[in-house]
């Protein structure tokens, strides 16, 4: 197998982590910026801090880094248009990206709530680490609203319905045996 061939095997294996589709907004003075992301995970219980993955060039992070305040509207599948949408280079800029949907300010952070999102997250942000290409935003979770539906989820390059299926007990724990992954 060749280097060229390994990248590919390698960049499609990473393509098969399924992720959740969010918006990340932030409002700093007036400057007002949301973007769609599919790197953003539970970093830790306590304190309660979130990871965001964007791309180290990305405008976003130095405004987050200024503000130290943003949000994260978790995406439900009913808003997979908001994923295209903010996802577009060609969308408006400043609030007029937002004129077309629903919308309040965060307490915490003033940055846009989005409506209908499964949940929505006001963070401090508390790190910004560069990771590769991309810059790892770390933020304490201040401010929280939860929303129903399911979640609208992100699997090789394409989005996908979040259709959930709770799994019995014994699915995941065969009675009388004991778990030992990794070993043979």
């Amino acid at each position: 197998m060749t280097t060229a061939d390994l990248d590919v095997v390698l960049r499609q294996a990473v393509r098969r982590l399924v992720t959740g589709v969010a918006v990340v907004t932030v409002w700093h003075g007036d400057i007002v910026r949301g973007t769609t992301v599919s790197s953003v995970a539970a970093i830790s219980r306590e304190p309660l801090l979130i990871g965001v993955c964007l791309r180290e060039e990305s405008s976003l992070t130095e405004v987050i880094g200024e503000a130290r305040r943003f949000a994260v509207n978790v995406l439900s599948t009913r808003q997979s248009p908001l994923a295209g949408w903010f996802a577009d280079p060609g969308r408006p800029r400043g609030l007029a990206q937002f004129d077309h949907l629903e919308w309040e300010p965060d307490t915490f952070s003033g940055a846009p709530w989005i409506s209908g999102s499964l949940a929505s997250l006001g963070c401090h942000l508390t790190t910004t680490v560069p990771a590769g290409d991309h810059d790892l935003l770390l933020g304490e979770v201040v401010t929280a609203r939860n929303g129903e539906g399911g979640p609208l989820l992100h699997f090789t390059g394409r989005l996908h319905d979040g259709m959930l299926r709770v799994l019995p007990r014994e699915a995941t724990h065969p009675p009388g045996q004991v778990a030992t992954l990794g070993r043979s």
